[in-house]
């Protein structure tokens, strides 16, 4: 066996048909012997500016066999490697992207040759002629929401295949998707947060279930998944640890959050804490909201959706989605002084940036009105301590100080 031979040395030689080629080395495979990469230009120094570039791109990247192997094979391999990680709904959705979406367009293109342009390309078409079978009058295309729902799938997967060296860096890092129209955040104002909670404490199967969604800020899959093995009363902690969602069938599983960061711990506020463990001192269920009819079994969210829209119609509240109590909860816990990293892991956001990001909203004129908020509902609802978070925080660094 030769002398191994780094990634990105090159040769260069002028053929008999006087055009220039360039080789370079790319990876090795599993016996020692080199790979390459062949670049062809009409002049020396045209090859000479490709092999630059080339030798640049593949310096410290060494490639295996497998990196000529075409996407569609990549993708399938990939989404097998994250059967045990991604939720089952997820794994479904990122199959139907790449075999609907991403496999007729660039399905037979070697991962190396995978570049920038090709997904902007592709994302371009999606969006002009994208969708399956468009119904009458609908658009061709699909949505930016979908577009960029599917960049964020391929860029996980060729981000997996650069870092397992099937490519030398992951195209998707360089390409911006389209961008979504985000719809106006609704949330209730302090006011209808008081006519909100005074109509579901009249209600025992729900009284305590709204008021924990609106202190606490939890997905409705989370919220409805909790069960008493998740709480300890004597600290006030809840630890969120799965979510309910429903297969194919309809059935009704408790699986994984959904991000790692999902899986977390919250400190609740004492009000909270306490109306738990009066609850729980009287349940017969091993869930901490069960289902009104079938005890042994948890909550539907589909029930607890319902529920809301009948509050919200009885009281003449604005029309919400379950998913705008988290956000009532989140835009009043950063204007009444909440720090946005704390609140990202009460969330379960992976990134303190995400959660400021999509709350931008509580600056200016809500911000400079925290002081005004925190002497309001949420003392009245939540007593003296709003933040347990951060009094747990500040308690901690005065003991280690």
């Amino acid at each position: 066996m030769g002398k191994r031979r780094p990634s990105g040395d090159g040769m260069v030689r002028k053929r008999e048909d006087g055009r220039w080629e360039g080789r370079i080395v790319v990876g090795h495979k599993s016996n020692g012997d080199s790979i390459f990469r062949y670049i062809y230009a009409d002049t020396q120094k045209e090859l000479t500016a490709k092999l630059r570039q080339n030798i640049d791109a593949y310096q410290e990247v060494d490639l295996t066999e497998e990196s000529r192997m075409m996407l569609s094979e990549w993708l399938e391999q990939w989404l097998e490697q994250m059967a045990l990680t991604l939720r089952p709904g997820t794994l479904e959705q990122y199959r139907s992207y790449f075999d609907h979406h991403v496999k007729p367009y660039l399905g037979q293109k070697k991962l190396t040759q995978i570049t920038a342009a090709d997904l902007r390309t592709l994302y371009q078409t999606l969006l002009e002629r994208g969708r399956l079978n468009p119904r009458p009058g609908q658009s061709p295309g699909l949505s930016p929401a979908t577009v960029h729902g599917i960049h964020a799938a391929l860029h996980q997967a060729l981000q997996a295949a650069a870092v397992q060296g099937l490519m030398p860096n992951n195209p998707a890092r360089h390409v911006e998707p389209p961008k979504v129209p985000h719809n106006a955040m609704n949330i209730l104002t302090v006011e209808q947060l008081e006519v909100f909670l005074d109509a579901a404490g009249k209600d025992p199967i729900w009284r305590d279930f709204f008021y924990t969604e609106l202190t606490t800020g939890l997905r409705l899959g989370e919220i409805c998944g909790l069960m008493w093995s998740d709480f300890d009363g004597r600290k006030g902690i809840l630890c969120v640890t799965r979510t309910l969602h429903r297969e194919k069938g309809g059935r009704l599983v408790a699986g994984g959050t959904k991000t790692y960061a999902g899986t977390r711990k919250i400190l609740l506020p004492s009000t909270t804490a306490e109306r738990l463990a009066e609850r729980k001192r009287l349940s017969c269920s091993q869930w901490i909201f069960p289902n009104p009819l079938r005890p042994e079994a948890p909550l539907n969210p589909g029930t607890a959706y319902r529920q809301l829209k009948k509050i919200l119609q009885a009281t003449g509240l604005p029309e919400l989605r379950f998913h705008d109590l988290r956000h009532t909860f989140a835009t009043h816990a950063l204007t009444s002084g909440v720090d946005a990293k704390t609140l990202s892991g009460i969330l379960g956001h992976t990134k303190a940036s995400f959660t400021l990001d999509t709350y931008t909203h509580t600056t200016g004129d809500m911000q400079r009105r925290a002081a005004e908020i925190v002497g309001g509902f949420l003392t009245d609802y939540l007593g003296e301590e709003m933040a347990p978070w951060q009094n747990a925080e500040n308690t901690a660094t005065a003991a280690s100080g």
